[in-house]
């Protein structure tokens, strides 16, 4: 995809910067019109409270800039990438229930720090159009992107358009409700999909078995993460092993959920946990193979290969930030950001 589209001021703005706002990390790059990359970043740290987010944010973008010999004014647009419901008339972002925001004017709050055109739309859902734009999965109208992280949540492409839908919260599977006894979800609901798969909850798993004196490498001094488990389960270890089959099953009826839905023709896996490569992968095969094997609609919907892992080094979320920024013209971003649509 190229960047030619982007109102430039003439060459004077020929810079795109894109940021990917996540639970435990902040990512920015800064790309120039033929979208070489002049300098990332990557703060460890998630955005935190919501009073002092817009500065935390505005600082990696800075020293991004700052990396990239670059300076603000050459920049045409900034994309933004957060979790929640975001507004994207007004880049007010709602509804962000693991970072703890409720209401944060985003979008004005940036645009008013740097004096530039500011675009904000749903991580997940701004990974999925810049996969889909960028063509990383080839030529694919109708996908999803399923992130595994902090949280858990789809993007959908539908004809080759993103799909954010009445409420702006298509997508949104990992609060749907799979267990009402089980553990509280940060949305207020027990027994979401998320309270089971997410990073957060495989290492809540890991700590449950550890203390109920199950035998296990993943006991030490400090607590065990899910890259931890995924580690244990490569190596062999019975209890991770049964984790990550745990989270292999579920994340499987989630994608024949997303399938049976919305009809995609791909399912692209991502976010933090999917880093696991092939550990993570190969129960979420074993379950869709069960599923193909006992029912012939299943078989019928979910082809083999519809699921994939996320290329390596893809870089979806901060791509996907660069895309919709790239989608934002002067006199038609307000109008054409809700429904991000190829020009």
């Amino acid at each position: 995809m190229s960047l030619d589209h982007v109102d430039l001021d003439g060459h004077d703005r020929p810079l795109v910067v894109g940021v990917d706002v996540g639970g435990t990390k902040i990512a920015v790059l800064v790309v120039d019109r033929a979208e070489r990359v002049l300098a990332r970043e990557v703060a460890d740290t998630a955005a935190g409270p919501q009073d002092g987010a817009t500065d935390q944010i505005a600082t990696v973008v800075e020293r991004t800039l700052r990396s990239a010999n670059a300076h603000i004014n050459q920049v045409a647009a900034i994309g933004v990438g957060v979790p929640g419901r975001v507004d994207p008339l007004t880049g007010a972002v709602t509804l962000a229930v693991n970072l703890g925001w409720s209401h944060l004017p985003l979008g004005a709050q940036l645009e008013a720090r740097f004096g530039r055109p500011c675009v904000v739309e749903n991580d997940v859902r701004a990974a999925a159009y810049g996969l889909h734009r960028r063509r990383v999965v080839g030529e694919v109208d109708d996908l999803a992107y399923l992130a595994v992280g902090t949280g858990v949540s789809a993007g959908v492409v539908l004809h080759g358009r993103l799909h954010r839908g009445a409420r702006g919260l298509a997508g949104e599977i990992g609060h749907v409700v799979v267990d009402s006894s089980g553990a509280r979800c940060a949305c207020g609901e027990r027994g979401c999909l998320e309270t089971f798969i997410s990073g957060a909850a495989i290492a809540r798993l890991a700590r449950e078995a550890i203390e109920t004196g199950r035998a296990t490498s993943l006991r030490g001094p400090i607590e065990p993460t899910a890259v931890d488990v995924y580690r244990a389960a490569a190596g062999g270890d019975p209890v991770a092993i049964e984790i990550a089959d745990s989270v292999g099953r579920r994340l499987a009826w989630a994608i024949h959920l997303l399938v049976m839905t919305y009809d995609v023709e791909r399912i692209v896996l991502g976010g933090g946990v999917s880093h696991a490569g092939a550990t993570f992968l190969r129960p979420v095969e074993e379950e869709l193979d069960r599923l193909r094997s006992t029912s012939e609609l299943a078989r019928e919907q979910l082809v083999p290969g519809i699921a994939q892992l996320l290329p390596p080094g893809a870089d979806a979320g901060a791509w996907g930030a660069v895309s919709i920024a790239g989608a934002a013209q002067t006199g038609k971003r307000r109008r054409e950001v809700g429904h991000v649509q190829d020009a």
